[in-house]
């Protein structure tokens, strides 16, 4: 009798265990929305400061943002931070800095422990695919700079068989530099299985590996990401899926308008999936908006001017630099409880292979 509880306690230990695992790891990235812009965001949709579903999650916590060498990163080794779990110099991307000439190590990503554990992987964003956020995912290079030599990664991966979906801009920019080192960019994904489509709109039925690239600036993440979630749930092992959007407050309308609608694309991603997918929302580094005068409740944040430019009301403070405090770190669904208090950005990394209950391998670098 003794064998048989010893036995039913492994049993239902080994169920709860499998239970708390997360099949899904979802990474919402708002770029350069640090807290100061939700806060604003939030106020700006809705004439209060913690309307924002981010700012409600169940789970919260603060991650500081810094890179290998400075205290202000840039998205490139920010990014590098949270899919590698190593810091790096400002412009690298997911390698360790080099020196001189000579490149840095190569890092192993999020995404390509996904791919070498068979799981389904994407990318969407509104700001274009060869850029440091998306990118860090995916490539290895000293500098963001290196359009072609980026974006050819997506075919040319160092695990598994590389990014199955990548939506988003860039397309025109993506095509002039691989043409400049001689590659045919629709015959390569061809050659490699993707499906190439210059919108949404003409992506085939049933495609199972696709780019969409387009040159739309205002490329709608939100019918994309339903569109990507839908294809690699197909997965029976599951998947990892990044999205992220450009918040920078420097265009301050643009930034300001888009964070509610990225918010609410978190929260019902969060409520039809959270059972088995971690949906983790943060930023890879602030930004210098500031609220550093009295600003009566009610005013808003910004007018426009005749042209049509959100100027910032008196009270509101708006640059361009990155900010070094820290950013909300905040998330539902398995793994999520893991998440509170002050962490390093590179803690991220940790928590998404701990909700797959994986470990990272041995050595810093792959």
């Amino acid at each position: 009798m003794k064998r048989y509880s010893y036995l039913l306690i492994l049993f239902l230990t080994a169920q709860a265990w499998s239970a708390n695992k997360a099949r899904n790891v979802i990474l919402f990235l708002g770029d350069a929305a640090g807290l100061p812009t939700l806060n604003a965001a939030s106020i700006h949709a809705y004439g209060e400061p913690t309307r924002l579903y981010v700012q409600r999650m169940p789970h919260v916590g603060l991650s500081e943002t810094s890179s290998s060498a400075d205290w202000i990163t840039d998205s490139a080794a920010g990014m590098t931070a949270i899919v590698t779990g190593q810091k790096t110099k400002n412009g690298t991307l997911s390698q360790l800095p080099g020196s001189g000439d000579q490149e840095g190590a190569a890092l192993k990503t999020i995404l390509e422990y996904a791919e070498e554990h068979g799981l389904s992987t994407g990318l969407i964003s509104n700001s274009p695919m060869y850029d440091a956020t998306p990118a860090a995912c995916y490539a290895h290079a000293g500098s963001r700079k290196k359009t072609g030599d980026i974006f050819v990664q997506i075919w040319k991966p160092r695990f598994g068989d590389g990014v199955d979906l990548v939506f988003g801009p860039g397309r025109k920019a993506v095509v002039t530099a691989l043409g400049e080192m001689g590659v045919d960019l629709a015959a390569e994904l061809q050659q490699h299985g993707y499906s190439y489509a210059n919108s949404m709109e003409q992506l085939p039925a049933g495609a199972k590996r696709a780019v969409v690239l387009t040159d739309d600036t205002d490329f709608d993440i939100t019918s994309a990401t339903r569109t990507a979630i839908a294809i690699l749930s197909r997965n029976p092992k599951g998947f990892f899926l990044m999205v992220e959007s450009d918040l920078h407050s420097d265009k301050l309308q643009r930034g300001l308008e888009r964070v509610p609608v990225f918010d609410r694309l978190i929260e019902q991603t969060a409520r039809d999936l959270k059972k088995d997918t971690l949906v983790i929302f943060t930023a890879d580094h602030s930004f210098n908006l500031r609220t550093v005068q009295s600003l009566p409740k009610g005013k808003p944040l910004f007018t426009l001017d005749p042209a049509g430019k959100a100027v910032p009301s008196k009270g509101v403070t708006v640059d361009t630099h990155h900010a070094g405090e820290p950013v909300l770190v905040a998330a539902d669904g398995p793994g999520a409880e893991r998440i509170r208090g002050f962490l390093a950005n590179t803690d991220l990394f940790h928590l998404m292979l701990q909700a797959w209950g994986w470990k990272p391998d041995d050595g810093a670098t792959r």
